[in-house]
This record gives structure tokens, sequence and C-alpha cells, in this order.
């Protein structure tokens, strides 16, 4: 049974709307209790308590990251997850009860994992090391960052003051900063020494403008963009409202679709990965959408990434979120790539998307398009739609990065004022949290989706959005760490002040160093948190194992194959 747990109200604290633990639980207790809450909302997943009490958490006691949000403690709850849904599909597959169906995961870890994208060296070399001395740009032979993050572009994604001193913005230029600058008549042709020069030339003309200008701004230009909502705020709206109705993994069988008979988990020789033998293919860029199919392949899935060498994104990230997988480059604005596409279509069990919802209806790849496809074949689809805002509501279709499902939750806010910034000055929190956890909570139900459609056939359909990402960790249930806490963790790892105009990935560089002060050796070569591979496209790489451990040591998730470059494999290629 999970332990007690009590909150008081935090609005003198970290604001409206927010809740502090009375008494701070041992991280893997904690992770335990925030488990068994989950595992009650969750549609699909067991409610047997027998199930629930092969899970095992271990780690250390204290917090290990900046700030009072408990995303590890979520983190480690939703890998647990993963591992009793993959030992339902083992048992599935063979027919009979596993001799081990225990599942262990190690809290540390999972905090870990949510620094994932850098917890990587090459040749010897952490990638941390790699940023500060410039050397990242030689491990990529194409560039597929595009001028993303140099000059002015460093500091366009970044929170801002407005005319109301009290509110700050989440300013974002996506992939392309120079449509944001310029659509506020910003020039963003100037030059500077450095970065602050850059932020204070942007922030003074922010400030000519209120929040709700610069909302309906970016909604008429279709750019990104978020109000920072302290967490009361945001449930007020109208936004906040709609994605209130839906669970954090929202998934749904989608019964209206022409009925499709059950599936039967496939087996694969020498391979005991639950999910072996399952095709999933994903259309996806930067970190949450990418986080679900590299869960998947450590699973077992057979991942094929589909890129558009065109299109941006970042190179540091092919590193990790890569692993496991086959890439290629297709452009389906061209007929024979989206012939391609649609041969490997019409054998796939799951399909990730992450562009703006709705985007890829409108190019035949949208839901009710796959569900046509599963009906001609007779064999239902997985969909898993990964966004900003959710299934519905009036911000569905709009665009949105991590940023943006910081800003809007409140969890900005609230690192803020954890870190006794005047003037309500808001800043990130310490890692891409709200894009590792939406991507685990896709990875979570496109399992469960699995297994459902074992046993009972059809086709099933699955929102993971980043602001339901941020918004779980600042429910009362789950609970903040007072401020005594914070600042006991801040002088265990030496973390520095986290600032408005940081991006973050040079905060996660920051995160990185705490916790080789505070947890020594953790992301060593021969950490038993790490795996190495000999010999990938970028030399010996050394990245962090999937957090995930099986009682079967067979089928425990793991990554048979490197990390490659996007757009790495032949166009041609067929499903294993």
């Amino acid at each position: 049974m999970a332990p007690s747990h009590e909150t008081m109200d935090g609005t003198d604290v970290y604001g409206p709307g927010t809740f502090i633990d009375k008494i701070v639980l041992p991280v893997p207790q904690d992770a335990h209790r925030v488990f068994e809450y989950l595992a009650a909302q969750t549609p699909f997943f067991t409610q047997a308590k027998s199930a629930w009490n092969t899970v095992n958490f271990e780690g250390h006691p204290e917090p290990m990251i900046p700030g009072p949000i408990k995303a590890p403690v979520v983190a480690a709850a939703l890998h647990a997850m993963c591992g009793i849904v993959a030992n339902e599909l083992l048992e599935l597959r063979d027919g009979k009860p596993l001799n081990e169906s225990n599942v262990t995961v190690n809290t540390d870890h999972a905090g870990i994992w949510l620094g994932a994208t850098f917890a990587t060296s090459i040749n010897g070399s952490d990638i941390s090391t790699r940023a500060r001395s410039g050397q990242m740009s030689s491990l990529f032979d194409r560039d597929f960052e595009q001028g993303f993050g140099k000059g002015i572009a460093g500091r366009t994604t970044a929170i801002y003051q407005t005319k109301d001193p009290k509110v700050w913005y989440q300013l974002h230029g996506s992939l392309d900063a120079k449509q944001t600058l310029e659509s506020m008549g910003i020039d963003s042709s100037v030059t500077f020494d450095t970065p602050r020069e850059y932020y204070d030339y942007i922030q003074k003309h922010v400030r000519g403008w209120s929040p709700d200008e610069l909302e309906m701004h970016n909604v008429r230009h279709g750019l990104c963009g978020s109000i920072c909502y302290t967490p009361d705020a945001w449930r007020k709206t109208e936004f906040g409202r709609q994605l209130g109705k839906h669970p954090l993994v929202n998934l749904t069988q989608e019964s209206y679709a022409c009925p499709t008979p059950a599936v039967e988990l496939p087996r694969v020789v020498d391979d005991r990965r639950p999910l072996a033998g399952i095709k999933a293919l994903e259309m996806v860029r930067i970190i949450a959408g990418p986080t679900i199919g590299t869960t998947l392949a450590s699973f077992g899935a057979d991942v094929i990434r589909v890129n558009c060498s065109r299109l941006a994104d970042l190179n540091v990230l092919q590193l990790v979120l890569n692993a496991g997988k086959r890439t290629i480059d297709l452009d389906i604005g061209k007929q024979e790539d989206m012939d391609r596409l649609h041969e490997l279509l019409a054998d796939v069990d799951i399909f990730v998307q992450g562009f703006r919802y709705g985007s890829l209806e409108r190019k035949g790849l949208g839901l009710l398009s796959m569900l046509k496809l599963a009906a001609k074949r007779n064999k239902g689809i997985i969909y898993v739609d990964e966004n900003a805002y959710g299934p519905d509501g009036p911000f569905a279709e709009r665009p949105g990065w991590q940023q943006i499902g910081d800003a809007a939750s409140g969890s900005s806010y609230i690192m803020g004022r954890s870190q006794g910034c005047a003037n309500n000055e808001c800043v990130l929190p310490p890692l891409p949290i709200s894009d590792m956890t939406t991507g685990l909570v896709g990875a979570l139900a496109a399992m469960l989706a699995v297994k459902e459609r074992a046993v009972n056939g059809g086709s099933y359909h699955a929102t993971s959005s980043l602001v339901a990402a941020d918004l779980i960790a600042l429910e009362k249930e789950v609970g903040l760490y007072p401020l005594d806490v914070v600042q006991q963790t801040n002088e265990k790892f030496g973390f520095l002040p986290i600032k408005p105009d940081q991006f973050v990935s040079e905060i996660m560089i920051q995160v990185i160093d705490g916790w080789k002060k505070g947890l020594p050796g953790c992301l060593d070569d021969d950490s038993p948190l790490m795996m190495t591979f000999e010999k990938t496209p970028w030399g010996r790489q050394t990245l962090l194992r999937p957090v995930v451990k099986l009682g079967d040591a067979k089928a425990t998730p793991t990554w048979t194959t490197p990390a490659v470059p996007n757009c790495y494999h032949d166009r041609n290629i067929s499903w294993h």
C-alpha cells in the first residue's frame, strides 16, 4: 500500500493553485505512491493490485533536480507502468504466467533519463564538454539545424517581461526565429557580442506589448508562444478546462471504425523483448515524438523514423533519440515519396506523428485515413498524436514546444518563485521535462493499445500533450517540495540559479555538472546506468540505458542497434 500523503496550500510560496508536501517522503516511496495514483486513472491499465505490487522502486531518498517539481518521481512511476504492461504482453505472447514478473525502477536513473539527450559521450568525450568547447558541429555531416540558435535566434526562445511588469511571456522562435522576430517588427539582422545583449535587445521590444497582445499576435500568425500562467490561472482558461477533462494517458478505442480482429502478438527468434515484431513508423521532430519511438524500440519494436532532410531539427538529439531505430528521408510533398510512405504504412502496427494537430490529416495521413487503411487490410492500427495542448479545445491545433508546456501549465512560474525571483519573473524548469514525459506517456499508451488489440481487436488513438505532461506534476495528489528541500538539493549538487534568458540546453549542462558532483560516477562509461556501442556512425558511444528492468533479463528493454543520424538508411528498406 502506498504511504499516506498530505499537502498544504502553496499560494504564498509558489503561487495560486499550488500544493506543498507537509511531509517529504523518500523519493522511491513517493514514486510508488504516485505510481498507484496514475495507475488508478489510466484507461486500459490493469487495476489488479497484485500486478501493482510487482513493482520495486529503488534509489537515493533525496530529490535530484533543481526546483520543487517532482518530475523524476512522475517519470519513475510512468516507467514502472510501462514495465507492467511489458510483462502483460509477455504473458499474452507466451500463453502462460511469467516465472519472474517483477519490475524494478531506479528513481535516480529515471531522473537522469529526463536529461538523457545530453547524458551521452562520443569517443570518451561527453556532450556537455563538447558543447562548451564548440565541438558539437564536427560530429554531424549534415546540418539539420540550418542556423538555428546562432546570433539573435539563440535568444528568440526565452522568457520576457511584458508591458504588465508582473506578467511574463514565453517567446518562441520555433525553428525559424526570423519569422517570429520580423512579425513583431524586431530587426533579426542585428549583431552583438554576447547572448545577453541579444536578450536585452529583444526584451526592450517585448516590453511594449501586453500579454494578451502577444498572445493574439501569435495566434493570428500561427506562431508559438504562451503567457506564463500560474497553475490556477491556466486551469480557469477555456483551453485549460478542456484539457482537464482528459486523463494523462489519453487512449481510446476507436469503436466507431470498421471492426478488425484481434492481432496475435508476433514471436521473433532470439528476441524476448515484449514488442519484438511490432512495427512502428514515426514522423516526428525534436524530443517528445522521437522519445516515443526510441522507448518502443527499447522494448523490441522495429521502428522506422521518417525525416525530411529539408526540415530543420536539432543535431544533438540524433545521438540518443534515434537509438534502436532506422531512419529514412522522405518528402511527402513529392508523390513518389508519399507512395513509398504508404508502402511502409500498409503493414504498420503503430503510427506516431508529432506535427501540428490536424496537419497530416490534410495530407491523407490523419487518424480517419489510417482507420480506413486498417479496415481495408482487416488489421487494427494504433495512432499516436503528440502535440502541445491535447486532442480538442480552442488551442488543439496551435503549435507548441517544451517551453510552451512549461509556460502554459504554470511550471515556469513555479520555478521562478522557487528561486525567489522578483516581479513574478519566470524561468524554465531545469530539463526538457514536458518533452520527455510526453514521449513516455505516448509510448505507454501505444503499449497499452498493443495489448488491447491483441485481446479485443480494433484500432486505437492516443494523444500525448506537452501541457498535460507538465500539469500532472502540479496536481495536489503529487505535491511540490518545500523551499527548504529545494535549497538542500541546490547545496548538495551545487546547482546554479536559472535565468529567464537561458535556453534549455544551457540549463541542462548545469544540471549534469551537478549530477557529476552529487551522484559521482553515475554518468561514467562503466556506470551500471550506462551502455556502450563500440561502433556507431559517430564512433564509440556511451548512452543512458533504458530505465525499466524486468524479472526476465532477456526481455528487459535495451537497444540492440545504436543511434544513427536522421535520413541515414536507404529509403527502400523493408520491415524486419
